[in-house]
């Protein structure tokens, strides 16, 4: 019977694997391996941070391994764990359109929840209505095939993502955690909010019930009224100069306020020029400062001299620093930097006492919108640290349909204080707690107005 049982498992792996596209040849498998480690090598602008020496024996090591995948999802796999190396958010590794439509994360058929990261713990922090009795929020699961959810994580998932911060890894890993092929077979042990213990089998399936508790907005732009002095926006994305268009809207009742609150922390980013056109009206400075910016710059020649340059020898001039530091990859390109001028717009500003909220989805742009306000004696920014992560990625195709991006520029405050790969942090930390969560519980809004009421 037990040899039946396995018999049984290997006919169900093997359906499962034989969904998957096994479209690509070794010299494909090579190439894509080769062209993703030769953009980092010639783009990534942080190359200064990696260990050259080590990077290049893992890519002589996976050329090997490459050929070796068994499916162009394991190849891709091999891929990202290569990427995630680099330890940068905005430098990545995507699979094929055809993969990826068959990669679920949240859906396990008549099962569909949202997992977090709190302390540590892979928590359900969101599920699917009519299952809420069975997975309530605030489940937490303690073992996926019998591992230790800890040792899992480690194993199975880290090694796989790309991040500039440890608590975004740590979040991610969590996420992303039961991501699979359709398919792919889960046996779940449970720790109940009530502390009775239970296993739980899922198969990754699409959902039909979207409807997930508790409820969450998902919109551009959302306003209200805390109170009669307190006014509430949430800027959720600067992907679109939509966003500009609503606040723009509102901005004759904002105007009615004593004091505001932005929540930037379902922000990831976009356009970074669309947070400098709102914050713009948000304070009495005609001044802006953004966050300064530098790239590599190569030319050939210099490095080539560089082969040859000593230390000692930059202090005899420029050109001998250029190539020595060119022969380093350490030599750039300071963009111009000029502040954002206002002075010259008609337009009507209101400075109010002003809070921030952000966490950990502040990314991106949204952090540029941060960099913009840290000067304003107003604005007190409350909540987690953010993305820590920006920059302007290039794209590139990778074989079969993927594409990888590679992080081209550096950005720090105008005084040269990094926040990449820290995060931006808040003047006053609140964290979200399990039991916040269960009660659907919002502690970092709630600060907000304490803080604001006091003033």
């Amino acid at each position: 019977m037990k040899k039946t049982f396995v018999i049984i498992l290997i006919f169900i792996s093997n359906l499962i694997y034989g969904q998957i596209p096994n479209e690509l040849t070794n010299a494909e498998k090579i190439y894509g391996l080769s062209k993703f480690w030769q953009e980092v090598n010639y783009n990534f602008v942080y190359l200064n941070k990696v260990d050259k020496t080590e990077w290049n024996n893992q890519y002589k090591k996976l050329i090997t391994e490459v050929q070796n995948t068994a499916n162009d999802y394991e190849y891709y796999r091999l891929l990202q764990k290569f990427c995630a190396t680099l330890n940068d958010g905005h430098t990545n590794v995507w699979f094929p359109k055809e993969i990826q439509d068959k990669i679920l994360n949240t859906d396990f058929g008549e099962f569909k929840f949202i997992l977090s990261n709190i302390d540590g713990k892979a928590i359900i922090t969101k599920v699917n209505k009519s299952k809420l009795s069975e997975l309530p929020i605030g489940t937490e699961i303690i073992k996926v095939n019998g591992i230790p959810t800890k040792e899992y994580v480690n194993q199975n998932v880290k090694p796989y993502i790309s991040s500039s911060t440890q608590h975004i890894l740590n979040d991610l890993s969590i996420k992303y955690m039961l991501e699979g092929f359709i398919g792919s077979k889960f046996q779940l042990e449970l720790r109940l909010p009530n502390g009775r213990i239970k296993t739980i089998n899922l198969t990754h399936k699409e959902s039909a019930e979207q409807e997930l508790y508790p409820e969450e907005k998902n919109e551009l732009f959302e306003f209200k009224w805390i109170n009669d002095e307190i006014a509430y926006i949430a800027l959720n994305s600067f992907s679109s100069w939509e966003i500009m268009d609503l606040f723009s809207e509102k901005f004759q009742e904002i105007q009615k306020a004593k004091k505001l609150i932005i929540d930037l922390r379902k922000n990831g980013g976009g356009e970074g020029n669309i947070g400098r056109e709102i914050i713009k009206y948000l304070t009495n400075d005609t001044i802006l400062y953004s966050s300064k910016s530098k790239s590599r710059l190569h030319i050939p020649t210099y490095k080539a001299w560089g082969k040859y340059t000593k230390v000692q020898d930059t202090l005899r001039g420029d050109w001998q620093k250029q190539s020595y530091l060119s022969y380093q990859d350490e030599f750039y390109y300071n963009f111009p930097y000029e502040p954002y001028s206002t002075s010259n717009l008609d337009i009507t500003r209101i400075e109010l006492p002003t809070v921030i909220l952000i966490g950990h989805n502040t990314a991106s742009a949204a952090e540029d919108f941060l960099i913009y306000a840290d000067n304003q004696e107003n604005i007190t920014k409350i909540g987690e640290p953010t993305f820590g992560s920006t920059g302007q990625p290039m794209i590139f195709d990778l074989p079969n349909g993927g594409f990888g991006r590679v992080c081209t520029k550096k950005d720090t405050y105008p005084d040269g204080r990094e926040f990449v790969g820290f995060g931006i942090k808040p003047d006053i930390e609140v964290k979200t707690t399990l039991k916040d969560y269960m009660e659907n519980n919002d502690p970092v809004l709630n600060k907000a107005i304490e803080y604001l009421n006091e003033k």
